[in-house]
């Protein structure tokens, strides 16, 4: 097995190869590993199933101790490919409120943030084939 990271590298059974493949990827991958679903009425709004999430976006946790709760993603740590929500705090044992990474998987978005000018101009480019197909 290669130590870099192998951009033609498919899958495996091994989950030691799956950490591996995660833990080595690069930015450009790691971005599209942060992808979490969208709500029925985005995917019909946008025509996409799932989008990476971003700062300000609104999300809904789907799995776990916080299943039901929704908050803002405050950060998204793409080394350790994990979201932080402005809602979701636990108190460690000094006293001091800490958020609670959780991963993008078990996350849906909710809301867009629409902020970004490129995430705007994608959506619209989008509407607009979607339009001409139904022509």
């Amino acid at each position: 097995m290669k130590s870099k990271f192998s951009i033609t590298w498919r899958h495996s059974k091994q989950p030691r190869k799956q950490r591996k493949y995660f833990r080595n990827a690069p930015l450009h991958i790691r971005q599209k590993l942060i992808h979490a679903n969208l709500s029925k009425e985005l995917r019909e709004e946008t025509g996409k199933r799932s989008l990476p999430v971003r700062k300000g976006d609104e999300v809904k946790v789907l799995r776990g101790k916080f299943k039901g709760q929704a908050g803002k993603v405050i950060k998204v740590d793409l080394k350790k490919l994990v979201v932080y929500i402005d809602s979701i705090k636990r108190k460690r044992a000094d006293g001091k409120e800490v958020h609670i990474p959780l991963k993008p998987s078990n996350l849906q978005i909710v809301n867009l943030n629409m902020d970004d000018k490129m995430r705007v101009k994608k959506f619209k480019k989008k509407k607009k084939e979607q339009e001409e197909k139904k022509e």
